[in-house]
């Protein structure tokens, strides 16, 4: 067959090229150094390549494959190599997207152990990874393996949980792996296989009986696309194979020899462009012995022929022909669908679009993923039915499942081994949670659990030690109270979780009741020295504006002092006194005396409210200040927690452990100053159990750190975390859930939420800023006025006496002075000189009266 393409290539101008039939090294050393070929359309198969590779790159000669696809061979870098085939590692992303669009998570490829199956191992596992994909185990098959290693290996893949495997082998033995799987029952419903374009390319040619095994998988095909030069081609290679070959009648040409063909045209075009005037080999030596690598020549032709294949681009049979870095370049894939006596297409692959329906479609704009541009497949087992890619094994084991063994907090985990009958009873709320949960899937599980403990019954580890091996396998899954945190996601998957998230701190309460100093507690201290600001304040106002105009604001210093502050305090009770004759003054009071009102009516309301309610405060609010303080805090022993506390600075010799409810209620009751903890740091449910117990001795403060709370463990990428999670939230969101709460941690209503106790409702000055605002301007508004006035009022004695060359300071001192003084034109002092006067002038009427009888006074006592 590929004689008869060479033949059909050599109607193009004659050039010594030759179609390598013997892959000996002995005939390829022949071939460059006897018979000085220009370039050799070969190996067929890789096992002689590296060798005839090597030996093109010496002697400068091009080095053509049509056959071979392994994607190792382009390590090799060689620039006088050239893979005139796709290499196999092209078809990995439509694999992976078949894959992804379907949604499964664990694929198993069953290869040739070889260079031809493992060459694109390292490709496709890439490939499935970027999508989500896990690899739990590598199938290999011995090249010359026989019917019952095939067996035996198929057996052990039945056993496992996956059931999406990626066939990638010879067309021979993959039949025969293909009959011993329908054999033993592996063709049936639930399973997916997916062939590689090594098998699909010529899947005509399989023999109908193992054809009939293969019925529902899918396969990756190389897509040619159909010419009148490739039908006119088919049917001249046909009619000269049938003359050759009188006995075979029924022959399919598949890809390969199409590739044999445009492999072979490409070099003849390549001569055409590099010439054939310079044939001949430059010779470093006259050895005429065949395996001296030494005395083989170079070509004189080689480099400009290497250059000319490199540029040499046209649409050959295969499709469009271009190599670039000496591959050539991948086209389209078809998805076919094996049904029947043949194969159906169900969608193609570009790696422009994706997965698409057709090829001619007029969407081609947007790369795509999904399921819905393939079209109906009939899997194995003529079912219509998506596999959903896993199920468990009915002759497999049952699901180990690690629980963890604990001192305390046994609500959540307990662990009991009855030496009598030598059983293990696993029993407390995440195990009643998970039981339901297994329950509610949609097919039955048969799992136990395993405490993860010593042989003496002791804890085996951490939680983290714990979880890690569901990574080592030991364990199938954990059940049990185990924090969603990142790390961990490192190497284990969790489900969705089924309590409330994050760590939490919790600290005594004290009542605010049992306090000497509680009068002071409803009022901040800024708004006390607010209120005692405005009382100084007030009363110096009051003093300005009646110093001049009121005798019983004058006097000595202690004296006015006195006053001023005994008349501004007094308002406060609405005791003072003294008489305001200023109106400026009477203004300010009466606005003063409103905001007093106001005060001492909050003030009552708020002292009657922490008189009256229970306070339950928090002893500690702030993290930074049990740092600050050197206070012991405490944190269940094993937990995670730990870490964090690290993180934020705490003091190593500052923690300690707890393993149980009452422990830490036992470290609480000693304080931290005699040997036991001010908070304890732990999970918001682990916190809540305590609280259910000692409800009315501490309370939850803050959340610290933000998880997800509580979840099921299972192995990375396992087909089980999703169905789980589903379960999980059919559980939590059902009555079952609030039951389980009720049986293990107890009915949360009975106590007292930390959220809905009363603050200490402390009145601060953000509530009466406004109100000062407006006495403060209301004071200097009359402060300024009165100031005003007396300049006027006194302008020609502050001035009268100073000249220009008087000092500001004795100017002021002077108005100072005149300040002091009573002010006599006022209307208060002027009353009071008319009435001493009619008094003085009575008395002298009172003497005269005693000389003359006539007079209107009243007689003198």
């Amino acid at each position: 067959m590929q004689r008869q393409i060479v033949c059909e290539a050599e109607q193009r101008p004659p050039w010594r090229v030759k179609l390598k039939e013997d892959s000996g090294r002995v005939a390829a050393l022949d071939l460059i150094k006897n018979v000085e070929v220009q370039a050799i359309i070969g190996p067929e198969n890789s096992m002689q390549a590296k060798f005839i590779i090597n030996l093109g790159e010496k002697a400068q000669v091009p080095i053509v494959a049509f056959s071979i696809t392994s994607p190792s061979l382009t390590s090799l870098q060689s620039p006088y190599f050239f893979q005139a085939t796709q290499s196999s590692s092209s078809q990995v992303k439509a694999i992976s997207e078949i894959v992804q669009a379907y949604g499964w998570r664990e694929v198993v490829p069953i290869y040739i152990n070889n260079e031809y199956g493992q060459g694109i191992i390292p490709f496709l596992i890439d490939a499935l990874q970027e999508v989500d994909a896990r690899v739990p185990y590598r199938s290999l098959i011995p090249p010359l393996a026989s019917d019952d290693q095939i067996g035996e290996e198929l057996f052990k893949l039945m056993t496992m949980q996956t059931r999406v495997f990626i066939v990638h082998m010879p067309i021979d033995l993959g039949s025969r792996l293909f009959t011993k799987a329908k054999e033993i029952g592996m063709m049936s419903e639930g399973y997916v296989w997916i062939i590689t374009s090594g098998m699909t390319d010529s899947i005509r040619s399989i023999e109908s009986s193992a054809r009939d095994s293969m019925q529902g998988i899918l396969g990756v095909k190389t897509y040619v696309p159909k010419t009148i030069e490739l039908e006119n081609f088919t049917l001249r290679w046909k009619k000269k194979f049938h003359q050759d070959n009188l006995n075979i009648m029924d022959v399919e040409l598949n890809v390969k020899g199409l590739w044999a063909y445009d492999a072979a045209s490409a070099l003849a075009r390549a001569v055409e462009k590099a010439g054939t005037t310079n044939f001949g080999f430059e010779n470093t030596t006259g050895s005429s012995n065949l395996t001296d690598l030494g005395a083989m020549g170079v070509s004189l032709n080689g480099p400009k022929l290497c250059q000319a294949l490199l540029d040499t681009k046209f649409s050959g049979l295969a499709g469009k022909f271009s190599l670039q870095n000496g591959q050539l370049q991948s086209s389209t894939f078809q998805i076919i669908n094996v049904n029947g006596n043949g194969e159906r297409g169900v969608a193609f692959w570009t790696p422009e679009n994706g997965l698409i329906r057709e090829l001619n479609s007029t969407n081609k704009s947007m790369y795509s993923t999904f399921r819905s541009n393939l079209g109906p497949i009939i899997w194995p087992g003529d079912s219509s039915s998506i596999p959903k890619g896993w199920e468990i094994p009915k002759n497999g084991k049952k699901l180990k499942v690690g629980v963890p063994v604990k001192d305390g907090f046994f609500e959540f985990v307990q662990v009991e081994h009855d030496a009598s009958t030598n059983t293990t009873n696993v029993q407390g709320y995440s195990i009643d949670i998970f039981n339901a949960v297994m329950k509610a899937l949609p097919y039955n599980v048969d799992y136990e659990f395993i405490p993860f403990a010593k042989p003496n019954g002791e804890s085996a580890g951490t939680y983290n030690d714990m979880v890690y091996q569901v990574y080592l396998r030991n364990f199938d899954a954990v059940a049990g109270d185990t924090t969603i945190i990142a790390n961990r996601t490192n190497y284990i998957d969790f489900t969705l979780p089924y309590t409330e998230s994050g760590v939490t701190m919790v600290v005594p309460i004290k009542d605010q009741r049992k306090n000497a100093w509680v009068f002071l507690k409803p009022l901040t201290w800024d708004l006390w020295i607010t209120i005692g600001l405005f009382f100084v304040f007030i009363g110096f106002v009051v003093w300005v504006l009646e110093h001049r105009v009121n005798e019983e604001f004058r006097g000595p210093p202690s004296h006015e002092i006195g006053t001023s502050l005994w008349f501004s305090f007094s308002t406060m009770v609405f005791a003072q006194k003294e008489a305001l004759l200023s109106n400026l003054a009477r203004f300010v009071v009466i606005i003063w005396v409103f905001v007093v009102l106001i005060l001492t009516q909050s003030y009552t309301a708020s002292l009657t409210s922490l008189l009256t309610v229970q306070q339950l405060q928090p002893t500690v609010t702030d993290i930074n200040q049990l740092i600050k303080n050197g206070e012991y805090v405490g944190y269940q022993e094993g937990s995670f927690v730990l870490g964090i506390l690290q993180e934020m600075k705490f003091d190593p010799s500052k923690l300690r452990t707890y393993k149980s409810v009452e422990e830490c209620d036992d470290l609480f009751s000693k304080g931290s100053a005699n040997g036991g903890i001010s908070a304890a740091f732990d999970d918001i449910p682990c916190m809540k159990s305590l609280l259910s117990q000692y409800c009315s001795k501490y309370t939850m403060v803050q959340s610290i750190y933000k998880n997800d709370g509580y979840g099921f463990v299972f192995p990375k990428g396992s087909p089980f975390v999703s169905d789980v999670s589903w379960a999980v939230l059919n559980v939590t969101e059902g009555k079952q859930m609030k039951e389980i709460e009720k049986k293990w941690l107890g009915d949360q209503s009975d106590c007292p939420s930390s959220n809905t106790q009363v603050s200490s409702g402390s009145l601060s000055l953000e509530s009466f800023w406004g109100l000062f605002l407006i006495a403060g301007i209301a004071s200097l508004s009359a402060l300024i006025i009165s100031f005003s006035m007396f300049l006027y009022k006194e302008r020609l004695q502050i001035w009268i006496r100073f000249d220009s060359k008087n000092s500001i300071w004795r100017r002021i001192c002077h108005a100072l002075r005149i300040f002091d003084n009573k002010d006599l034109s006022s209307y208060t002092f002027k009353n009071k000189a008319l009435k001493d006067k009619d008094d003085i002038n009575c008395v002298h009427e009172i003497g005269a009266s005693d000389a003359s009888p006539s007079t209107n006074c009243p007689t003198s006592p």
